[in-house]
């Protein structure tokens, strides 16, 4: 089992598993049928105003996945959901469309996902 997570630009894999977005605004200049998404999470995504105060802006990265963890933690039942299909499809890969493959919201989001999949397992979730 595992949660990846990969810019939507890039080609789709089997790997993949199932393939969530995980932005509020659609990718541009990228089709549905290329996305080959599996499902749209517009609501797991950062804030508006987050992420406009954040803006690609990497010395407020650290503040950023401060902020984004906190709006998570209002969302558990989307976070279960992701977690859900990471147990039926084995592999979820979180996609996003930020040029900066170390610097995005999937990357908080997994590490979000992760902890709350162990903290489930240990019997804290």
């Amino acid at each position: 089992m595992a949660i990846l997570t990969k810019r939507i630009y890039a080609l789709p894999s089997d790997a993949d598993g199932y393939r969530i977005l995980v932005d509020r605004l659609w990718p541009r200049g990228l089709s549905k049928v290329v996305a080959a998404l599996d499902e749209w999470l517009r609501d797991v995504a950062p804030s508006t105003e987050l992420r406009k105060w954040y803006d690609h802006q990497v010395e407020r990265w650290p503040e950023f996945r401060v902020r984004y963890r906190r709006e998570l933690q209002a969302t558990p039942e989307l976070l279960d959901g992701i977690l859900e299909h990471e147990r039926s499809a084995g592999t979820v890969t979180l996609l996003y469309a930020a040029r900066d493959e170390l610097h995005n919201e999937a990357l908080v989001l997994a590490e979000a996902l992760r902890d709350r999949a162990s903290a489930a397992n240990s019997g804290g979730g």
